[in-house]
């Protein structure tokens, strides 16, 4: 009887351990992250499709939930307030609300290292450089971040700001108005340049697009952001999180085409030739010379700074009112 009682004891035991080795990380309940997009989806925000389609995430054991936003400033709010985990915003936007209100959010990823502010014209209209758009009608959607360092461009560029006219209206009708002549000039990202240029053609007109790195404004723009409280309580899964996305990173410049599909097959609004064309174009914001010279992802505390310093004059602050460092945790970067 002993005997017996010993040998179910040792059954019981090789049951448990068998169980629990079949356990493997990826078979336990995945860790969910709620990303907050800063505006619609579109192939500048195709690495976070890719992450999920080609399963980034889930081998990270990532459950990712998107949702849209409404720019850089809709999506600090919503996770500052816990709304969502990580998301993407401006850099210049976040730190503007660090500097005035002290936000409890923090950039833990450069995404573009050079901002894709940029002016677009018609191929024909005799402009060529900034200072070109002097006496110009210049249309410009009023939530734009852009705005904000237009009268730097300007000033930059020797254009006096009462020479331009400056027209605001919404973002669709931006290009309507260009290719109309009810606008000279009109301010976008270069996250636009495909859809403007199909719009172009489709009137059987040429655009040209004259990017405001190239004019004296180089700096910071788009940045994974995260909220404070989720990088505290729950670090491994920010660091997962930011590993994950860099490789989707490396997967979507390196097959636009496959990574256009991802995007369409998540969201089929999106057309995935589109979507392919603008990952195509914008490969500057991400791979230039300041990403070759720090790294992908990564602050330069000088870069940085700069990006600050471009910041509070074009808002009339004090550029010692604030430390940007304060804006930036760099704990979650790869090799940190």
């Amino acid at each position: 009887m002993k005997l017996i009682k010993q040998w179910q004891s040792r059954i019981c035991r090789g049951l448990m351990l068998a169980a629990l080795a079949s356990i493997s990380p990826l078979s336990l309940a995945a860790d969910k992250v709620t990303f907050q997009l800063d505006w619609l989806p579109g192939g500048d925000k195709a690495p976070l499709y890719v992450g999920i389609e080609q399963g980034f995430f889930a081998a990270e054991n990532l459950d990712v939930k998107i949702s849209h936003g409404r720019g850089s400033t809709d999506a600090i709010s919503k996770i500052a307030t816990g709304t969502a985990d990580v998301g993407l915003s401006d850099l210049v936007a976040l730190l503007l609300a660090k500097a005035n209100n002290d936000v409890p959010v923090s950039a833990i990823y450069s995404v573009f290292s050079e901002a894709p502010h940029a002016f677009f014209v018609l191929s024909d209209s005799g402009i060529q450089q900034v200072k070109d758009v002097a006496g110009k009608k210049i249309a410009t959607s009023p939530f734009t971040s852009s705005n904000v360092f237009l009268p730097l461009l300007l000033s930059v560029n020797q254009v006096p700001e009462n020479k331009v006219r400056v027209i605001k209206t919404d973002p669709g009708a931006l290009n309507p108005m260009l290719l109309t002549g009810n606008a000279d000039v009109v301010i976008s990202w270069i996250t636009d340049t495909e859809k403007y240029r199909y719009q172009a053609k489709s009137a059987g007109k040429e655009l040209t697009v004259l990017p405001w790195y190239d004019a004296g404004l180089a700096f910071y723009s788009t940045a994974l952001i995260a909220n404070d409280r989720f990088l505290a309580k729950r670090p491994e899964v920010a660091k997962r999180f930011v590993r994950a996305y860099a490789k989707a990173i490396a997967y979507t410049w390196a097959h636009p085409q496959q990574s256009g599909e991802m995007v369409h097959k998540i969201v089929p609004e999106v057309d995935a030739s589109a979507a392919a064309d603008t990952i195509t174009s914008i490969k500057g914001l991400v791979y230039n010379d300041a990403s070759s010279a720090h790294g992908l992802g990564q602050f330069d505390p000088e870069r940085l700074a700069t990006t600050w310093q471009w910041t509070a004059k074009a808002q009339s602050l004090d550029p010692a009112s604030f430390d940007p460092e304060r804006a930036i945790n760099r704990q979650f970067l790869q090799g940190e």
